[in-house]
């Protein structure tokens, strides 16, 4: 069986109305997902990408989140206006700039550097 190339992670966490954080799905994280699919099939692309549903990434400041890995690139703020932007950018071996997390601003831990244990 084959790997995929890249996997998109949406997060579509769901928290109370009330919680301070907000949350993916109330901005509309399952449109975004749906896009997604329905795009990297058009692009014949199903098979080689995979767009997951994912719980919180722990970026709620920047929700809509999406990140695209083994590349590491996050992504903010996601619309499913963007989405084409995403896939084309993705096909191309591109970053859509205007939708990138700043590592500065990623919460978590920096990467260890290579060789390094935990």
């Amino acid at each position: 069986m084959g790997r995929f190339e890249h996997h998109l992670f949406v997060c579509e966490n769901v928290r109370p109305a009330e919680s301070p954080r907000g949350c993916c799905a109330a901005k509309g994280a399952g449109a975004v997902r749906a896009k997604l699919k329905e795009r990297l099939e058009a692009r014949g692309l199903k098979g080689l990408v995979r767009a997951n549903g994912a719980g919180c990434l722990d970026q709620c400041a920047f929700g809509v989140v999406v990140v695209v890995y083994p590349e590491q690139v996050w992504y903010g703020g996601v619309t499913p206006a963007d989405v084409d932007e995403i896939v084309d950018a993705l096909a191309a071996g591109k970053v859509v700039e205007r939708l990138r997390i700043p590592d500065a601003k990623l919460t978590g831990r920096a990467p260890l550097p290579p060789g390094a244990c935990s």
